[in-house]
């Protein structure tokens, strides 16, 4: 089950990445409008797919998650935006994937 939740974090950023990623493409970069279809679209899944997540509560799935998009958005960084992270983005990143699997994985009482 860990690595299921892994991945379906992983595919929730990116669609939430990606979806955020259109409206700075027209907002900011002056792209056509039409960016924000698949840019919504993306969105919708971003918050479908998270819903899939296997937690015991909505706050803490979201929490958990917030690391996640912190390390997926620096990887989308260096991938889709051509600049690679630095130690400090990387330091950072580490700090909060370590919080998300604290709050994920921890044990707690029935």
């Amino acid at each position: 089950m860990a690595g299921g939740t892994v991945l379906l974090y992983i595919v929730a950023a990116l669609a939430e990445i990606a979806g955020c990623f259109a409206f700075w493409a027209w907002m900011r970069e002056g792209r056509s409008a039409l960016w924000l279809v698949p840019g919504m679209a993306s969105l919708a899944l971003f918050a479908c797919v998270l819903t899939r997540v296997p937690a015991d509560a909505a706050g803490r799935a979201y929490a958990a998650y917030g690391g996640v998009y912190i390390a997926t958005s620096l990887a989308w960084l260096w991938l889709v935006e051509g600049q690679r992270p630095d130690r400090w983005d990387i330091t950072g990143a580490a700090l909060c994937l370590i919080g998300a699997a604290t709050i994920l994985w921890a044990p707690r009482a029935s």
